[in-house]
């Protein structure tokens, strides 16, 4: 699943190409993926729009339109967004396509379709639940040491805490697994267990391990692409994830992979406690 870094990146480009574009149209062939309003209030409502900026919330593209209405993309578990030529041969499990004035198309490309999309007005976010209850921004200046430990309170695994989305924003499995392995400490541990001084390593981590992820593209593990359709590098510099087995970098002891909470999580039995 694409996840905060690589989301953050789509964003950029996403602004740099697209802000004051204006939407001539859009086609829905797989119309489920519209949570909100009806298809046919989406399609009204999105033509003739111009994009004023991009936002992201957590794992969410928020296109800013003009109207009052915000385009609002979530690309699920295998989701692109690609910027290309009405001439060009669409790909595979392309499911929604965005025409615009000036000639291009923004496609979005599901293969799993687990993704959504929502159009919203007025600045009302409640029509999309998962958007609405989201925690802070681990990036921005509001996510403090101490915002971070009273968001791991309680008796679920600390990595499960992390990738609540209610928690903190944007956080899935591998920027889990990373910046626990950065901060020394078990994703098996308690998240209320955590002490100040090792909340403060996690802070440290985590801010990080995004920051790193983010000017390299993001981790290409699966079907992830940016919006030219180039795969980014991160995951050349992952610790521990997927790479069960294989010795730690700090320490050299095996990486073991468990299941925790539902999801394969890697880690190393030695040096994160």
């Amino acid at each position: 699943m694409p996840e905060l870094p690589e989301v953050e990146v789509i964003r950029r480009q996403l602004e740099r190409e697209l802000a004051g574009a204006r939407i001539a149209g859009c086609e829905v062939m797989l119309p489920r993926l519209v949570s909100h309003p009806s298809l046919s209030g989406y399609r009204r409502g999105v033509k003739g729009r111009r994009i004023l900026e991009v936002g992201r919330r957590g794992k969410y593209l928020l296109l800013e339109l003009d109207g009052d209405r915000e385009l609002v993309i979530h690309l699920g578990m295998t989701g692109s967004l690609l910027l290309a030529s009405p001439r060009e041969e669409r790909p595979r499990h392309t499911h929604i396509v965005f025409h615009l004035e000036d000639g291009r198309d923004l496609l979005y490309v599901d293969p799993r379709t687990f993704g959504e999309t929502a159009l919203l007005w007025g600045g009302d976010r409640r029509p999309l639940r998962g958007l609405h209850n989201l925690g802070p921004e681990p990036l921005s200046d509001e996510f403090t040491r101490e915002r971070l430990r009273a968001a791991l309170s309680g008796r679920c695994r600390v990595k499960s805490a992390l990738m609540d989305q209610s928690r903190v924003a944007g956080v899935g499995n591998i920027y889990a697994d990373e910046a626990l392995h950065r901060a020394g400490i078990s994703p098996l541990r308690r998240a209320g267990d955590l002490g100040p001084e090792e909340a403060a390593r996690l802070h440290r981590a985590l801010r990080e391990v995004l920051k790193e992820a983010i000017e390299r593209g993001g981790s290409s593990v699966s079907d992830y692409v940016d919006l030219r359709g180039d795969r980014g590098d991160f995951q050349d510099a992952h610790r521990v994830y997927r790479r069960a087995g294989l010795p730690c970098p700090r320490c050299g002891a095996a990486i073991l992979r468990e299941v925790i909470c539902g999801r394969g999580s890697y880690f190393c039995p030695s040096c994160q406690k």
